[in-house]
């Protein structure tokens, strides 16, 4: 962040309650801010467990999962810009896929773009289930270069 403010503002969507609610927020302060608006959607790649998927049917299988993924993840970004430019407010859509890592994915995006901050929501885990799984919001704001804005 600079005196003047944020100049580059990273929204990471999944097409949740929260990351509309945290996108929502982006928008508002890329307002503000008058800052740039980058509107980011993950496609992690599935890891296949099951041993009766053969190297064929698994190609199939992982090129129908990332058609339906991009499809659904251009719709998730697009409603994010439309939204952003209702409000005055221009927007760049990307969408990061082939990942194994979401948290790595935003978390380098943000550096490599050097954004000021990071919003994003949260699916307010807790316990064990963040304890076992961890959580993505809880890994960006842990290893993310700006500052992170989690909205609940």
């Amino acid at each position: 962040m600079t005196v003047d403010g944020f100049k580059q503002i990273l929204v990471a969507v999944d097409g949740s309650d929260n990351a509309s609610r945290a996108a929502k927020t982006a928008i508002s302060l890329a307002k503000e801010f008058r800052a740039e608006l980058i509107v980011c959607h993950v496609i992690q790649t599935p890891i296949y467990s099951s041993p009766e998927v053969g190297p064929f049917n698994m190609a199939n299988t992982l090129n129908e999962y990332f058609e339906v993924a991009r499809n659904e993840s251009k719709r998730i970004v697009e409603q994010v810009k439309e939204l952003a430019e209702s409000d005055g407010v221009e927007a760049v859509c990307l969408i990061q896929e082939n990942v194994f890592s979401i948290v790595e994915a935003i978390v380098n995006l943000a550096e490599e773009r050097k954004v000021d901050l990071v919003v994003m929501g949260t699916r307010g885990r807790s316990g064990f289930k963040k304890l076992l799984m961890g959580s993505v919001s809880s890994g960006v704001l842990n290893h993310a270069h700006c500052s992170v804005l989690v909205v609940r």
